[in-house]
């Protein structure tokens, strides 16, 4: 298979070009280079440092790439409140202009989106057809994103598919910028520095392996359209999650609390159920061994 993946020098983006190596694609990576790093790219694959956002018509022109795994964005959700405009021209201009491109070889777009970002708060597990209402502009960005790949789907008879994440967590993600919580976590524990909670730390979210999601993603281009959550079902709040990390760091640590940030979620956490009967997926990583494979990365020597 020939693919592209944009964002493929980024956290999730590495690993899914990792797996697409692996089984013998021609794999094409699309990055700025913004917030993905050189050191993750692996050898095998083509680099094109480029933005989305200039148009990558002439790059799909070339490759004529079957599908293409979207996983190029801005995420950071405080980046995205303060600068909604920013977030709409990468997040939705971007994923247009891939489109596009797509729509002009015949190639198949796996789209990543979020869960927690675009359902909002709920009270059990979120599923596909639930209300969605998120909380910030990097939410309404991603959504806006999901339904430009439904009109696509409808208007010229595509099958592109839209996976939602959970709180992806794993090896190579990085502590600072638009970092998640497991690896802000274990860059002060391993630091020796004291881990800061806002609020009560009793708020949920569903933490979902790295491993686990390139494995849902590839699944994905197989699909014939569609929207999936891509996540455990298991909703586990920032204490516990601090008290695991704490205990597979192996470090003596109590955390500092903070006031609660504006807008951020009580509680989110994705049914998985849809990804299992149509995609043959599901989560094998628990979180207790998820965490050991990420600070055993975390934790080598710089």
């Amino acid at each position: 298979m020939r693919a592209v993946v944009t964002g493929g020098a980024g956290f999730i983006g590495s690993h899914v070009v990792d797996a697409l190596l692996e089984r013998g694609d021609e794999v094409h990576v699309v990055d700025s280079l913004a917030s993905g790093k050189r050191e993750n790219l692996a050898e095998g694959a083509d680099f094109h440092e480029r933005d989305i956002r200039s148009g990558v018509s002439e790059l799909f022109a070339a490759v004529q790439p079957q599908v293409c795994f979207h996983l190029a964005a801005q995420a950071d959700v405080r980046v995205s409140v303060e600068r909604p405009d920013h977030d709409a021209d990468v997040n939705v201009l971007g994923t247009i202009r891939v489109l596009e491109a797509a729509r002009e070889q015949g190639t198949h777009v796996v789209f990543s989106s979020t869960g927690g970002a675009i359902y909002g708060e709920t009270e059990r597990a979120a599923r596909e057809d639930d209300e969605r209402r998120p909380l910030a502009p990097y939410g309404t960005s991603k959504l806006c994103g999901e339904e430009y790949l439904a009109t696509y789907n409808r208007l010229h008879g595509t099958r592109h598919v839209t996976l939602r994440y959970g709180n992806v967590y794993g090896p190579r993600q990085d502590p600072h910028g638009e970092a998640g919580v497991v690896a802000i976590f274990f860059n002060r524990l391993k630091s020796g520095e004291r881990c800061r909670i806002f609020g009560d730390g009793r708020q949920t979210r569903d933490y979902v392996y790295v491993g686990d999601v390139v494995t849902a993603t590839v699944a994905a281009a197989a699909a014939s359209g569609g929207v999936y959550n891509v996540g455990t079902g298991v909703a586990t709040s920032v204490l516990e999650l601090f008290e695991t990390s704490r205990q597979v760091a192996d470090v003596e640590s109590e955390p500092e609390f903070a006031p609660p940030r504006l807008g951020e979620l009580q509680r989110s956490f994705l049914d998985p159920g849809l990804a299992e009967r149509e995609l043959d997926w599901r989560p094998e990583q628990e979180l207790t061994s998820g965490l050991r494979a990420t600070w055993d990365w975390i934790s080598q020597p710089d």
